[in-house]
């Protein structure tokens, strides 16, 4: 067992972001269906082993985490070079795409009764991605959330999104 929970273990570490069930099932030799049980174990063995590590199951995956009471005394060297925080127009746009995804700029734009550059910063600091093209006069790019965007808001998927009532995202957008 011992073999698994290193490979497990290296997978977790070595991939930097979560890994899925279906993405360990191979390296374990396992199906994928299995992979939880393995999982549970492993983590089981984290917290024995007192190493400072823990398992998260977050955005489909599992991933290594510094176990989270260490993480204030480690601050330092953990964190990562601070970007500046997302302007409104920005986080309007990340609430409309997450909410309606997929969604043309056109469509984004109809909503907040502006243009949305802010699509921009979205993409390049990977919250938000082109997820295809609609089916429409002249094909416009469709645009939904990224992995990250999962990580950075701490969801395992976006059916953690709080709930909307009805016309409640419209309430702070114009249209």
């Amino acid at each position: 067992m011992k073999g698994v929970q290193a490979i497990l273990g290296a997978a977790l570490l070595g991939a930097g972001r979560p890994v899925t069930s279906a993405e360990l099932a191979p390296l374990l030799g396992v199906r994928p269906e299995a992979v939880e049980t393995l999982v549970s174990e492993f983590e089981h063995t984290l917290e024995q082993s007192n190493l400072g590590l823990a398992l998260e199951r977050i955005a489909g995956g599992y991933r290594l985490i510094v176990r989270p009471e260490l993480v204030p005394l480690l601050a330092p060297l953990l964190a990562p070079p601070a970007l500046p925080p997302l302007s409104g127009a920005a986080l309007e746009v990340l609430a409309v795409v997450a909410y309606k995804q997929p969604i043309t700029r056109a469509e984004i734009e109809l909503m907040r009764g502006s243009s949305s550059s802010s699509l921009v910063t979205l993409q390049e600091r990977e919250l938000g991605k082109v997820v295809g093209r609609k089916d429409a006069v002249g094909r416009p790019l469709l645009y939904g959330t990224t992995q990250k965007f999962l990580l950075e808001f701490g969801l395992t998927s976006l059916g953690e999104l709080p709930a909307l009532e009805r016309g409640e995202l419209g309430e702070f957008l114009r249209g």
